[in-house]
């Protein structure tokens, strides 16, 4: 699916269809399947990205620091999944960096991690 354009924008810039449409039904990433305590970031080019969709654009807002897949879906009030989707999206047009988390011996998130992620969820919700 593209990023750019201006499917999924209403008058005063929200959204009018739902995310799943943005994505095309997609509820899984075409590439890597990141974890949802990874890291984004946005990178030059997505800096300096236009024309893209809400979603898109609000994601790169996020990534000016870094922020996680579960953050962003919260933010967008979407599932991880989607959340994935779009960020893979993103990743792909080299618009952010993604950091795959540090895990313990075994593959689970280390506690810093796991504080990170709570956190940040708490941040958003209040």
């Amino acid at each position: 699916m593209a990023v750019g354009g201006q499917f999924g924008h209403g008058r005063a810039g929200g959204r009018v269809v739902p995310v799943f449409a943005v994505t095309g039904g997609r509820t899984r990433s075409a590439g890597e399947e990141f974890p949802v305590e990874s890291l984004v970031t946005v990178t030059a080019a997505g800096r300096h990205a236009a024309e893209l969709q809400l979603e898109y654009r609000t994601i790169l807002g996020l990534a000016a620091a870094p922020v996680s897949l579960v953050e962003i879906g919260a933010t967008l009030a979407v599932p991880v999944g989607v959340a994935r989707v779009l960020v893979g999206d993103l990743a792909d047009a080299g618009y952010v960096s993604v950091h795959l988390p540090q895990v313990d011996r075994d593959g689970s998130p280390g506690p810093e991690i796991l504080e990170r992620l709570l956190e940040g969820l708490r941040a958003r919700s209040g």
